[in-house]
């Protein structure tokens, strides 16, 4: 089993000390450094290639914690970040997300959430609180609703298999093609097709735009999201 190797960045001792001996309970994760602000932490990942993994404190003194997951980024453009934050703002995850950060904690979560989100992470998911959840569903809407609400007054909506409902519930809910195919007993490939039908279908560019569309003018039945 390979070490989760983490460069935990965060100024509160007593928070940084508590989080380190939680992580490293796991026996497959590891604190390789620590630092009490953004410009350490850049300069132990300029010279430690030795780190999986950055969770660092978006409230950092001198240089932001954002600022600072921007400059890790130049630096190491395929190195995970998980942000941990004392309170939830919607600018501040629109900022994350833009910065390419894979994901968002409140420090109130239970540790165990963050240990979660951490191996998620590591998996090649990502991790959003609820509040980062719905402020990203927010955003994703906001940018697709003009051009929906184009499609649906200039084209006939058509109808979809009880099949491709089923897929377009799960594709809405954050689901991959693997975990569609598992949950329906179906192959990946079988999943990909029926995706890309759906999509020629609803005249969409992506499984968000169908999400919407569908939901809104009733293609998809409201009881199977119960």
């Amino acid at each position: 089993m390979s070490t989760i190797r983490i460069l935990l960045v965060e100024d509160d001792e007593l928070f940084r000390l508590g989080l380190s001996t939680r992580l490293v309970r796991e026996a497959d994760m590891a604190i390789v450094a620590e630092a009490e602000d953004g410009e350490t932490a850049l300069e132990l990942i300029a010279t430690n290639a030795l780190v999986d993994i950055v969770i660092i404190d978006t409230d950092l003194p001198g240089v932001s914690g954002l600022e600072t997951c921007r400059n890790i980024k130049a630096l190491r453009s395929n190195l995970p970040i998980l942000a941990l934050t004392a309170h939830s703002d919607s600018q501040l995850i629109g900022n994350l997300i833009v910065a390419k950060v894979q994901g968002y904690c409140l420090k109130g979560l239970c540790p165990s959430a963050i240990v979660l989100a951490i191996r998620s992470i590591m998996a090649g998911s990502s991790w959003w609180d609820s509040a980062a959840t719905k402020e990203i569903f927010n955003v994703f809407e906001r940018v697709a609703n003009a051009q929906i609400k184009s499609l649906t007054q200039s084209h006939e909506i058509p109808v979809l298999t009880k099949r491709e409902q089923e897929i377009l519930v799960l594709v809405s809910t954050g689901k991959s093609n693997q975990e569609i195919a598992t949950i329906l007993y179906i192959a990946t490939g079988t999943v990909r097709v029926h995706i890309h039908t759906i999509l020629s279908k609803l005249g969409v560019r992506d499984r968000t735009q169908a999400a919407i569309l569908a939901l809104r003018n009733g293609i998809v039945d409201p009881q199977l999201f119960s």
